[in-house]
């Protein structure tokens, strides 16, 4: 059986996913936009006003990587300043990192590779889970445990679309979030494959925009994104 919740085929509000509690909600959230944009905070105090442009544009589910100091904090501000935004978590690496992001609100985490602690953390946490993997051998190891929704990263050093193109026939059952070189030039490619839920990206999150506070420039990008 998969991670993924019986009988879902769309999702019509955000407010459903905020009911959503369990390990199994995930499914609906890779399905509720095209992309997610994979976020580090450098400056708390660009958290709030980034998220929101990105909310704005059609963007609402939100990956704040685990890569700064003040990565915790942003989910924190973010969660509690945007209700409408779905906060995770994204560079989980281990129990403190699930432990403190949850903590601060992430609805949901993402890792870059999976271990078996990681996993135990995960599930006696309860929270939906985006585990990472990079071959055939992995995700099968995944699909034993009773995962069936990926993150397949460094996706476009891992063999790209060809590779997802390759799983799907030995192991069709799976879907995938493929993240890790995704640009507005291939992210089309990759959702058009029937294994690919939504991409993972970060081309909307022009530094030099951010360092200048041009958020409606950021929203701008996020419109395109969401319109993939």
């Amino acid at each position: 059986m998969g991670m993924g919740i019986e009988g879902i085929e769309s999702i019509e509000s955000i407010e459903s996913i905020e009911s959503i509690e369990s390990i199994e909600s995930i499914e609906p959230l890779m399905r509720l936009s095209p992309v997610i944009p994979v976020i580090v905070i450098e400056d708390l105090a660009t958290a709030v006003p980034l998220c929101q442009a990105l909310v704005d544009g059609g963007l609402p589910v939100l990956e704040i990587t685990l890569r700064t100091a003040c990565a915790i904090d942003a989910i924190a501000a973010v969660k509690k300043a945007i209700p409408e935004a779905i906060v995770g978590a994204g560079t989980v690496l281990n129990a403190e990192h699930v432990k403190n992001a949850i903590a601060a609100g992430a609805k949901f985490l993402v890792s870059p590779g999976t271990t078996q602690s990681l996993i135990d953390a995960v599930r006696c946490n309860n929270v939906a889970f985006l585990p990472g993997i990079a071959t055939a051998s992995e995700a099968m190891l995944l699909q034993e445990q009773g995962f069936e929704y990926m993150k397949f990263f460094p996706a476009q050093a891992a063999g790209g679309i060809a590779m997802l193109e390759s799983l799907q026939g030995p192991l069709a059952s799976l879907k995938f979030c493929p993240t890790g070189g995704i640009t507005i030039d291939n992210a089309s490619s990759y959702l058009q494959l029937e294994n690919v839920l939504c991409v993972g990206g970060s081309w909307m999150l022009d530094p030099q925009l951010i360092a200048q506070q041009r958020w409606d420039d950021i929203c701008t990008l996020a419109k395109q994104a969401a319109a993939l």
